[in-house]
């Protein structure tokens, strides 16, 4: 792909990485929404978006991010090489009118004024070249002051998107923006797609920091305060910046109704670029790669008489037999039967769940942390199994328990054990034995991932029965998403840290 000529004003890119991960479960979940899933090829969404910006040639990108997320966006953009200008942290998420008011105002605390480039980390775009043509036709816009959008074209009767109207043209391909509509009934979305004058709200947007600011002032004043105190008063925090607990007093909006519906500074660029915002199961079986009786099978499949239907298997062989426009998936904890016209109805599928308290809709049975991951076995009554690996490097927090012990056994790697006083190392085929209330540290010296299997016996194994004294990933009492509540550092000297696992 080429690089467009940029404009005077230097471009920042801004990626929304926010997300509740219900639209699709059971693959996406709450701490482990769609931007991190690797739907379509060797890259997730977040990164295949880091990528198709980097031959814009602007500066290094700024993440906007839930908190519980961090690490996982951290991990990820260090996986292909991307470095991020700045990681800004959502306690809670407010939607994205806030989110990008916090990069705004962000850039300006810095004394800069950029363009910002603001992109879903979970969209999908087919033609990269088309997608760089259309920023370099509307920097210009942008650097005059105007918000500017880019409308895809429709390529169906789509009720699940958003949709601009374009007006005349104000510079270019750059159109005024006569009228927003979201998500219409289906004769709405077929006159729409038949007129020609509609475009799919891509929710990418280019305009300067200021104008973004201005906007705010003028439309939504109550969340540009918020977004000012929270990064004035906000803290770096490791390779994450934190606004202050300001941010969670903005009104929970998005862009569009906080500001583009006010404002007659919209504008749009209506482009072709295979876009997607992969929101539902249709959409990813309309991108996929489908057979000749149109199915989308992926993983360990067996269709037989089959046709019209998604199959997504993860953990195990999945035979589909005599079925038409059903949407299959299987995780290692959930199953997910769906007729395809009934996808949307998914969202109530995770919010019963969550009603119920059910961790299905927060983890998988694989939960990921800044050292590493650990994936739940078996469990029973007094006891508990668990496997476990450790990044090259990394280190679990240095902890106790009152209510259990944990017995470790090294697969693979080399584990090096901290148990009270004594610290060594242990290899394949070796084993250790933690007693309750006995302070203790696992770590990976070695250059390979440790592989290791954890029992637990004990009358109480919450995820709360964890007291810690020193972390290096920084995570504290702010920390959200735990099974089990909060405890403090028992140093005394710190915060406090969430009560996940290690």
């Amino acid at each position: 792909m080429s690089a467009p000529e940029l404009s005077p004003t230097p471009v920042q890119p801004v990626l929304l990485a926010g997300g509740a991960g219900a639209r699709l479960w059971p693959l996406s979940r709450e701490r482990y929404p769609k931007q991190f899933l690797k739907l379509t090829g060797q890259h997730s969404l977040m990164q295949e978006t880091l990528l198709r910006l980097a031959p814009l040639g602007a500066h290094d990108p700024v993440v906007v991010c839930n908190e519980e997320h961090r690490f996982l966006v951290a991990e990820q953009c260090r996986e292909i090489g991307s470095a991020p200008a700045a990681i800004l942290l959502e306690a809670e998420p407010r939607n994205t009118a806030p989110a990008i008011g916090l990069a705004a105002c962000h850039a300006r605390a810095g004394g800069a004024d950029p363009l910002l480039l603001v992109v879903p980390a979970d969209g999908r775009i087919e033609q990269g070249d088309a997608f760089l043509s259309a920023v370099r036709d509307g920097l210009g816009c942008a650097d005059a002051g105007r918000l500017v959008l880019f409308g895809a074209k429709p390529t169906a009767t789509e009720t699940g998107y958003g949709y601009i109207r374009a007006g005349a043209p104000v510079d270019g391909r750059v159109h005024q923006v006569l009228e927003f509509t979201e998500k219409p009934d289906r004769a709405t979305a077929a006159r729409y797609l038949a007129c020609g004058e509609y475009h799919w709200n891509t929710g990418i947007f280019l305009f300067k920091a200021s104008a973004y600011i201005e906007a705010l002032a003028r439309h939504a004043p109550d969340i540009l305060a918020c977004c000012e105190a929270a990064i004035a008063d906000g803290a770096e925090d490791l390779d994450f910046f934190r606004p202050s607990a300001a941010f969670i007093r903005s009104p929970a909006i998005s862009i569009d109704y906080a500001v583009m519906e006010k404002t007659a500074a919209a504008t749009v660029v209506p482009v072709e670029m295979g876009w997607s915002d992969v929101g539902s199961w249709p959409a990813l079986h309309e991108i996929g790669q489908a057979d000749a009786a149109n199915n989308a099978l992926t993983g360990d499949v067996v269709a037989v008489d089959a046709k019209d239907s998604l199959v997504h298997a993860t953990h195990r062989l999945v035979a589909a037999v005599g079925i038409e426009g059903l949407i299959v998936v299987e995780t290692a904890d959930a199953v997910l039967v769906a007729a395809q016209g009934a996808a949307q109805q998914v969202k109530e599928v995770v919010a019963q769940l969550q009603a119920e308290a059910r961790p299905e809709r927060l983890d998988h049975r694989r939960v990921y942390r800044p050292w590493g991951w650990f994936e739940t076995i078996d469990a029973g009554t007094g006891y508990q199994v668990k496997r476990i690996t450790v990044k090259p490097g990394a280190q679990l927090s240095l902890q106790r328990h009152r209510h259990r012990s944990e017995h470790w056994v090294v697969a693979s790697g080399t584990a090096k054990v901290r148990r009270g006083d004594a610290t060594f190392n242990l290899s394949q085929n070796q084993s250790t034995y933690i007693p309750p209330g006995t302070l203790h540290r696992l770590g990976n010296p070695g250059a390979a991932p440790l592989e290791l299997i954890e029992v637990q016996v004990g009358d109480y194994l919450g995820e709360d029965d964890i007291e810690r004294f020193a972390d290096d990933f920084g995570r504290s009492a702010t920390d959200a998403g735990t099974e089990g509540g909060v405890e403090a550092l028992a140093n005394g000297g710190d915060s406090g840290c969430s009560a996940d696992e290690a």
